[in-house]
């Protein structure tokens, strides 16, 4: 610390314009602010400072470092209010943006315990499967079930879902069971709104083999939820989260089709902006859902729900 203080020490110095200011604001006498920036200058053998009677102005040497300096000092700071915060309980309002299915299904149903637990967090919770700007929206946290390419945000991992293609028994008696991915082309393939690759569907087969099959429908949505609902009445075969679907695949109301392929894996995340410290009722509601997932049945086993145990 001997060696790191007149650093922070010289920083004041050019955030003040004045020795004696500085030495009032570090609780410091004037004479060891003045040793200590010209200590500075000895070791660094730079002259850091111009001096006049009536004027203190850093050099182009002096400027560069004052910039370091007070760059460090912020990061103290900041450092120092995180472990403050963390002492502190979690309350007041939390604002959440949730995707439409996994809030319904998987999140609202466990906020009763989240709220028993911590009394004083005043929930907001926002259902939409559009992304959502953070910072520009006003949220302090979200869940994203997708690739996070966006290096602005701090993300924590919850689980992770299959995605299978499904239809009611009832559909399949009548149209036929797919049993190749091109023949999804024969059948009236439900689409999800935002589902980046649209109607192209793409699985891997047995022997690592890929095929990408251009699925048609007459029925889109921008919820899972609603296309479960019409897929439920019969009106075709659609893919989905494990999530969404699992109870209903497990109770034999929905078959899995070509369930010896696979389509990309989905991975859920709870995501907060990066600069913003992780306060205790954000730190708190991520922490919480990482512990209720972790012991999630069924759609996490996606073995077992595949065969409906």
């Amino acid at each position: 610390m001997e060696q790191v203080a007149p650093y922070f020490t010289f920083a004041e110095v050019v955030r003040t314009g004045s020795f004696t200011v500085a030495a009032r604001s570090l609780g410091l006498s004037k004479a060891t602010v003045s040793k200590q920036v010209m200590a500075l200058e000895e070791a660094l053998g730079v002259r850091l400072l111009q001096r006049t009677t009536r004027k203190l102005s850093p050099t182009a040497e002096g400027r560069a470092l004052a910039a370091r300096c007070q760059r460090m000092t912020q990061e103290l700071e900041a450092a120092k209010a995180e472990v403050l915060l963390l002492r502190r309980k979690p309350r007041g309002p939390l604002r959440v943006s949730i995707p439409m299915s996994f809030g319904l299904l998987r999140v609202l149903p466990a906020m009763p315990e989240f709220l028993e637990r911590y009394p004083e967090i005043e929930l907001d919770i926002q259902l939409d499967d559009r992304v959502v700007d953070l910072v520009e929206q006003g949220f302090d946290a979200c869940i994203r079930i997708a690739q996070l390419p966006d290096s602005s945000l701090l993300a924590r991992k919850l689980a992770s879902s299959r995605r299978v293609i499904c239809a009611t028994p009832a559909y399949l008696h009548r149209h036929g069971t797919p049993h190749r991915p091109e023949d999804l082309r024969q059948h009236r393939c439900l689409q999800y709104t935002y589902l980046a690759s649209g109607a192209a569907w793409r699985l891997r087969g047995p022997g690592d083999v890929e095929s990408l099959v251009e699925t048609t429908g007459t029925l889109k949505a921008n919820s899972s939820l609603a296309l479960k609902t019409a897929v439920l009445g019969h009106a075709g075969i659609a893919q989905f989260p494990l999530f969404a679907v699992w109870e209903e695949l497990r109770d034999g109301q929905l078959v899995e089709v070509l369930d010896d392929h696979t389509l990309p894996e989905l991975s859920i995340w709870a995501v907060h902006a990066q600069g913003r410290t992780v306060t205790p009722k954000v730190g708190a509601w991520m922490d919480f859902l990482a512990r209720r997932f972790a012991d999630e049945p069924g759609w996490n086993l996606g073995a077992q729900a595949k065969r409906g145990a």
